[in-house]
């Protein structure tokens, strides 16, 4: 784990300089990915206070971002079902997005014990960028003040329960945010995880264009906080389904309404005295399923949904 008190003789940050030296090298990750990479870490609680219209700087940083946007627009690529030569336009969740985990996927994830190179998962992330797992230095994993709940007035506490995981994230979010992060070993991160499933809260894995193209952090979120949670009710599709979908056999089912309590996405409907799942609402996020005393729901995969995050499968599938 990296000394959490060392500091840098450096003008720039290491990580910094370590973030451009990356970007510089993708294909196709522009000047404009980077500049926008470093602002979204180095000032994350007015990127996402402003993103979520709670920051008092909100009406000055919205134009501001749109002007950027505009200087530095998002790039066409080919699309999948698009006669050959159409081009179609990357949209926001394209580039910033979460794929839904429940918590034995996202434990996985976050216990890996050697660097992945694992590009262009298009069958698991099902958006047209960032949707690699690149990790470096896995078991380097800071644990963040959550940005979404710091933007409430009342905010879901902990607060500490964002973890941003591999090089060159983790030590650029301490570096900038001392006061905010701190280091965790993997198993402080598993820790954390249980503790937010036990209260009924989200786990998604979250990728973003900016950020180097790939996956660099999980979020432990509900629906109350949780921006991305909030636009995706909203019609802003930045979260992808787990790739499972949970059932209630009603034979079993009390009506006692727990499930549907718990339920971030609102998926869980009391019909005449019993839990239904709304099949187009549902995550597969498993929360249901763990808060139900009578074991009256099972999780199923669901080709349907997408592909699960399954970090063994893939490390099998890479050989």
């Amino acid at each position: 784990m990296p000394d959490n008190n060392k500091k840098s003789n450096h003008f720039i940050c290491p990580s910094t300089r370590e973030f451009y030296q990356e970007s510089r090298a993708i294909k196709n990750h522009s000047l404009g990915d980077f500049v926008h990479g470093y602002i979204y870490g180095r000032w994350i609680y007015a990127y996402i206070g402003v993103a979520k219209g709670r920051h008092p700087l909100t009406k000055i940083l919205g134009p501001l971002f749109r002007f950027v946007t505009f200087l530095f627009p998002k790039p066409k690529v080919s699309a999948g079902t698009a006669p050959a030569g159409n081009k179609t336009k990357i949209t926001f969740a394209d580039g910033y997005h979460g794929k839904v985990m429940p918590l034995d996927k996202a434990s996985k994830l976050i216990t890996v014990n050697k660097p992945l190179n694992m590009p262009d998962l298009e069958q698991v992330i099902p958006y047209k960028r960032a949707r690699d797992i690149i990790l470096k230095n896995p078991d380097h994993i800071a644990v963040l003040k959550c940005p979404c709940r710091a933007a409430q007035e009342k905010p879901c506490q902990p607060e500490d329960v964002c973890l941003v995981v591999g090089e060159p994230f983790a030590s650029f979010i301490v570096e900038h945010h001392p006061d905010k992060t701190r280091w965790i070993s993997q198993q402080e991160a598993v820790a954390i995880m249980e503790a937010e499933e036990e209260r009924g809260h989200v786990h998604h894995a979250f990728f973003k264009d900016a950020m180097l193209d790939r996956f660099y952090a999980i979020c432990n979120c509900c629906s109350c906080c949780c921006g991305a949670i909030n636009s995706h009710r909203n019609g802003t599709p930045m979260l992808a389904s787990s790739g499972y979908v949970s059932e209630v056999d009603q034979d079993i089912c009390i009506g006692c309404g727990m499930c549907s309590g718990f339920c971030q996405f609102d998926a869980i409907d009391m019909i005449d005295g019993l839990a239904n799942v709304n099949f187009e609402k549902c995550m597969g996020c498993g929360i249901c399923a763990s808060k139900c005393e009578q074991e009256a729901i099972r999780f199923r995969l669901e080709p349907a949904k997408g592909l699960p995050l399954d970090i063994c499968a893939l490390q099998d599938q890479q050989g």
